[in-house]
C-alpha cells in the first residue's frame, strides 16, 4: 500500500464507502463526493482494465471506450506494477483473464 495516501481523511472516505449496502447507495454517495467526470473517468479506467485483462489490444479498447492510449497504458501500468487492487475485485468478480 502506498503509504502517501494513507490519511485519517483517506481512512475516514474507506469507511464510509464501507457503509455503502446497495448500487443505489453508491450512485448517491458517489454522486455526492465526486464530478460526474470524475466518476466517469474512474469508471472508464476500471473498462479499461478489464480488458486489458481479457488481452484486448490499445486500439480496440481506445475505440470501445473512448480512453486516450496515454490512458491505457497508466491502467496497463497499475495492473503490472500496482498493488494488484484490480485483480483482487476481478477474482472476487469472477472475471478472468482471456489468454
Amino acid at each position: 500500500m502506498n503509504s502517501k495516501i494513507k490519511t485519517d481523511s483517506v481512512e475516514a472516505l474507506f469507511d464510509a464507502v464501507l457503509t455503502l449496502k446497495t448500487k443505489e447507495d453508491c450512485y448517491k454517495f458517489f454522486e455526492d463526493v465526486c464530478t460526474i467526470k470524475e466518476l466517469l473517468a474512474m469508471a472508464q479506467r476500471y473498462e479499461v482494465a478489464k480488458l486489458l485483462t481479457k488481452k484486448m489490444t490499445y486500439l480496440d479498447i481506445a475505440e470501445k471506450t473512448g480512453a486516450s492510449t496515454a490512458t491505457i497504458s497508466r491502467v496497463n501500468r497499475s495492473l503490472e506494477y500496482g498493488a494488484d487492487g484490480y485483480q483482487m475485485v476481478f477474482e472476487r468478480l469472477g472475471i478472468t483473464k482471456k489468454d
